[in-house]
């Protein structure tokens, strides 16, 4: 049957009416309330100030419930859609850029690459990211474990976050980026994503971004929150991360990969090196990505993760970097470490491969051309020595 003459598909929105009892924690641009609904009873919910403005006791609120009724992972909040009888005023900053675009709630902003901001002439000029190390992650939730291990191996790192549109679209869906703002250059909202400190329309326009607006030494590249699986081979939202890898090379930058290994997850497909990584940087990333893997491992996972990387192209080589102190670092972190419903340290391989990468990214800064020759020639040594011993090819004992 012709597109056209097909008849209108089934609804696809639980809609909902209730009254606001209570209001809760309140983010950057969010705030969770405790809705009364005739059908659901207490219901937990999910303002974006930006959007619908800010909900109060008492306040009607008209609510999407659809994910929260299914059960989903990410279902655990209705969002509310419009407060109707108090609405917003309407916005008066500049910007002409349509994200969540052609949804009844599409947002315009201010794109760091369109014409009328102060960046556009730097970004329509630049054409590269001077070689700038970049992690790329399949899972939000490696973001602090990679930043964890960026700062702990230089704590004067210039770090910034771009963010993807493969799950949450507003970043103010992030509690963990609430957490971690003072510790990051910036971030930036990349695609249908909003909400950042930055926004542009694509990948590669917010990596030059991230190096010649923010000035950042190394960035972190993964979706938002709110990963999407179907248990297929390319039915997954973390294959961007190959995506994201081209961009990196295209632009000459470094790209590394954060692998994702696990000896927690019940599922086959996720234990060693999960087959997300082994597909996003093995198939999808064709520019080339350095895949890390933590020393410190069991002998019996680190074999298995040397197994599961055998068969990387040439393209991608795998280092082995130490993880002396890393442990350490992440059980201090400032977010709860949790993947999977699973927390650190019972996903402690995952954390640490992501700590790993984002050391690796540290050490791999290139040294400015403008910078002048290491005075003393002991300094210079001990420099090298480090990186080596940070940075091996083969996985050795107890790798």
């Amino acid at each position: 049957m012709p597109y056209s003459d097909s008849p209108p598909p089934a609804p696809r929105i639980r809609w909902r009416r209730g009254r606001v009892t209570a209001t809760g924690r309140r983010g950057r641009d969010s705030l969770e309330l405790t809705v009364e609904v005739p059908e659901d009873g207490v219901v937990p919910a999910l303002a974006y100030p930006s959007l619908v403005g800010i909900p109060q006791v008492d306040d009607e609120v008209l609510l999407n419930t659809t994910a929260w009724a299914q059960g989903l992972g990410t279902g655990g909040h209705a969002m509310v859609v419009a407060v109707p009888d108090r609405l917003p005023p309407d916005p008066e900053g500049p910007g002409h850029l349509v994200k969540a675009r052609y949804t009844p709630l599409q947002v315009t902003v201010q794109g760091v690459d369109e014409q009328e901001t102060e960046h556009h002439a730097t970004i329509a000029e630049a054409d590269d990211v001077r070689g700038m190390p970049v992690v790329v992650a399949d899972l939000h939730s490696a973001l602090p474990a990679v930043l964890i291990g960026m700062l702990a191996t230089d704590p004067d790192l210039r770090v910034v976050y771009v963010m993807t549109d493969g799950g949450a679209l507003p970043a103010a869906f992030s509690r963990t980026l609430d957490t971690l703002a003072p510790s990051l250059a910036g971030v930036i909202t990349v695609g249908q994503a909003f909400g950042g400190d930055l926004e542009a329309v694509t990948v590669h326009t917010g990596l030059l971004a991230a190096r010649h607006v923010l000035g950042a030494d190394v960035a972190i590249v993964t979706q938002g929150p709110g990963n999407l699986g179907t248990g297929t081979p390319w039915g997954f939202s973390g294959v961007a991360a190959g995506e994201a890898c081209n961009a990196v090379s295209v632009l000459g930058g470094q790209a590394i990969g954060a692998l994702r290994i696990s000896d927690a997850d019940p599922r086959p497909r996720h234990r060693g090196v999960s087959h997300h990584s082994l597909t996003a940087f093995g198939r999808v990333a064709l520019g080339g990505v350095t895949l890390v893997a933590p020393r410190g491992l069991s002998s019996e996972l680190g074999g298995q993760v040397d197994e599961d990387l055998a068969s990387q192209p040439e393209r991608n080589p795998v280092v082995w970097v130490d993880t002396d102190g890393l442990d350490a670092a992440l059980g201090l972190s400032p977010v709860p470490l949790r993947t999977m419903g699973r927390s650190y340290p019972e996903e402690r391989a995952y954390f640490l491969a992501a700590a790993a990468a984002g050391r690796f990214a540290a050490l791999s800064v290139p040294v400015p051309e403008d910078t002048e020759a290491v005075a003393d020639p002991d300094a210079a040594v001990a420099a090298d020595v480090l990186a080596d011993a940070a940075v091996e090819g083969e996985p050795g004992a107890g790798a």
